[in-house]
């Protein structure tokens, strides 16, 4: 198989026998007995296998003689410090942590919620938990009590492995008095807690119910507690992700031992073009899905260097932060969201501070969490002098790709706005609300064919009936992925909103992603928005939010009606576009997701809540009051 068409034509003659393939792969204590099970419409990926994701992802290369390669790179923008873990190094300290973790009394099974700040410890805490066979459930960092809270009822962890502080720019955020809050609230009491202390802020310790993380590794040490990796059914699970939706039950994506591994490891070569030995960045946390796919496990199981960074892409200390990592660390690939490039090039338009640092080693860029609007990606194309710059598309539900551009099997032409094509393992249609397949270049609902490949969620944690309520109801025999877009005459996909955000003018559908393609592209936006607001006259009408690169001293009246102008010039007077704010920021998750949704609520004037994830819940008061000022409401 020389092609992308050659490999997804063999993946669709026979699906089984492609995974088949991919496994070997991995190392397995016993062989799948079959490879998918398909019941009630739910399946399992090599079943009757046995396996171990922390023996695939460290034990394996330290026995193949590559213990001195280093497996991981803590760099802290926040603190000016580095520092290099090897595979053998990596491999001690979470041994030595499940052992910890076994003399409090974790085994195969038992819950572990982690609650962690991007430190070298919550890779750690994750792959002790793989080595028992527990299921780790990470939480980000820094929720919200109320949050926690929710999470420790339904997935019910025997212990808490958590830090003393997290860091933000200028200030720190103490955790333990968050999970403490957390424990008293929860229903659910967990037995003990483990607290890494450090230096910045020190974390006061109950009495018989919290641990030092320092002493647990010392008594662990000092009584030779290093257990072997236990042996796990492929399809058991590994961990619990909850999604980062704010209402109702909390959506726990279920991952699996196996096939998660197989998917991962193929991903790697496959999508990323990366080798073992290469090193790569994913410039995410631990907290979301793309921390676990591709800061720990991906790389990790395909013997990468993998860096897992402590900072953000501006202010720490400036807008060159990402460029300092690639070149002193020799990074072939890196993966970030969209909106990080947007905060650079908003701080550093022209892009002057790449000059100062050497990229020779650094090959292509990938974008995912939000939409890659064209004018994003081409402007950093121009400030990695004409190194690929590639988009591509998955969920927290999919653990790894939907849609790609397979730089490893073959490099296919890009075109701007789509994150390319369906990657083997996936047969993605778009549909109309009864079902019906749509014609090219025609918006809809954006459906996956069943079975879903190796790697995607099985189920929800102890909600199969929430699982199938909310990803196979609604369009029989496809995964719904509540994203709305088109596919053109090349099968190439279009992400171009949530289903949610496709708003009805006048009985016309239109996508609020095109719109916010067409005002990206204004030479002075840095980022924008648009939202569907209600409108007695029309059903509903947008408005566009946009945020200024840094320096533009224009008057805002003049942008805001350029705005308006090109709307009207590129998408037409269908489009009803009037009305163009100018904000300092947007309000974002903490993983980079604009809030439209609570932004929608704020300017039609119903109940909102704060969003658990938001990431400065000021922005949504200054929100308002744009609104208010702009709409009259």
């Amino acid at each position: 198989m020389t092609g992308y068409k050659d490999t997804y034509d063999a993946w669709k003659r026979d699906p089984e026998g492609f995974w088949a393939d991919a496994a070997k792969e991995i190392d397995w204590f016993k062989p799948a007995t079959q490879t998918l099970e398909v019941k009630n419409g739910l399946s399992r990926w090599f079943v009757g296998a046995e396996t171990n994701t922390c023996w695939n992802a460290l034990d394996r290369h330290v026995k193949a003689g590559h213990g001195a390669r280093t497996a991981l790179i803590y760099d802290s923008a926040m603190l000016g410090r580095v520092k290099k873990f090897t595979y053998a190094e990596l491999l001690e300290k979470v041994s030595l942590f499940a052992g910890v973790l076994q003399r409090h009394g974790i085994t195969k099974g038992d819950r572990v919620l982690i609650y962690m700040p991007m430190v070298p410890q919550a890779a750690v805490a994750m792959l002790a938990c793989a080595r028992l066979g527990a299921i780790h459930s990470v939480v980000f960092g820094g929720f919200a009590p109320k949050e926690l809270a929710t999470r420790i009822d339904d997935a019910t962890p025997k212990l808490i492995v958590s830090a003393s502080c997290g860091l933000e720019p200028g200030r720190v955020i103490a955790y333990k008095p968050l999970m403490d809050k957390a424990i008293e609230m929860s229903a659910h009491k967990v037995s003990a807690t483990i607290v890494f202390q450090r230096e910045m802020e020190k974390a006061v310790l109950v009495a018989g119910r919290d641990f030092d993380w320092k002493e647990e590794m010392d008594k662990a040490a000092a009584a030779d507690a290093r257990p072997e990796c236990v042996p796990v059914a492929a399809t058991d699970p590994l961990y619990v992700l909850y999604t980062s939706g704010t209402t109702g039950k909390p959506k726990g994506v279920v991952r699996d031992n196996g096939g998660h591994m197989v998917a991962l490891k193929w991903s790697m070569k496959n999508v990323y073009d990366i080798d073992p030995g290469d090193t790569f960045w994913a410039a995410s946390d631990v907290g979301w899905v793309v921390g676990h796919s591709y800061i720990v496990y991906g790389p990790l199981v395909h013997g990468c260097t993998s860096i897992l960074f402590e900072g953000k892409p501006v202010g720490t200390p400036d807008a060159g932060t990402y460029w300092r990592i690639i070149a002193e660390h020799g990074v072939k690939a890196m993966f970030t969201a969209p909106t990080a490039f947007r905060a650079i090039r908003k701080e550093d338009p022209q892009a002057a501070l790449v000059g100062k640092y050497d990229l020779s080693k650094f090959e292509v860029l990938y974008l995912a969490g939000e939409r890659a609007d064209p004018d994003t990606i081409q402007w950093a194309e121009k400030a990695l002098s004409g190194r690929p710059v590639i988009d591509h598309w998955w969920q927290t539900e999919s653990g790894w790709p939907m849609v790609a551009n397979p730089m490893g099997i073959e490099r296919l032409p890009v075109k701007y706005g789509s994150p390319t094509v369906p990657l083997p393992g996936y047969e993605i249609h778009v549909v109309d609300e009864s079902n019906k397949q749509l014609g090219p270049n025609t918006t809809g609902a954006i459906v996956v064919k069943l079975p879903l490949p190796p790697g995607c969620l099985p189920t929800l944690w102890q909600n199969e009936q929430g699982f199938r309520e909310s990803y196979l109801a609604d369009f029989p025999g496809y995964y719904k992925t509540a994203d709305a877009g088109f596919m053109d005459e090349d099968g190439y996909l279009y992400v171009m909103s949530r289903t949610d955000d496709i708003i009805n003018v006048a009985g016309h559908r239109l996508s609020t992603g095109g719109m916010e393609e067409v005002l990206a592209a204004h030479p002075d936006v840095a980022e924008c928005a648009v939202i569907g607001i209600a409108d007695a006259m029309k059903g509903q009408v947008p408005v566009g939010f946009l945020v200024l690169n840094a320096g533009v001293a224009r008057p805002a009246a003049d942008i805001e009606r350029e705005a308006v102008a090109l709307i009207r010039e590129r998408i037409g007077p269908v489009a009803a576009f009037k009305t163009a704010m100018i904000v300092q920021r947007l309000p974002k998750t903490r993983s980079g997701k604009v809030l439209r949704g609570t932004m929608r609520k704020i300017a039609d004037g119903e109940k909102w809540d704060t969003p658990a994830t938001i990431d400065d819940p000021a922005v949504l008061g200054e929100i308002e009051a744009v609104l208010k000022a702009g709409l009259g409401r």
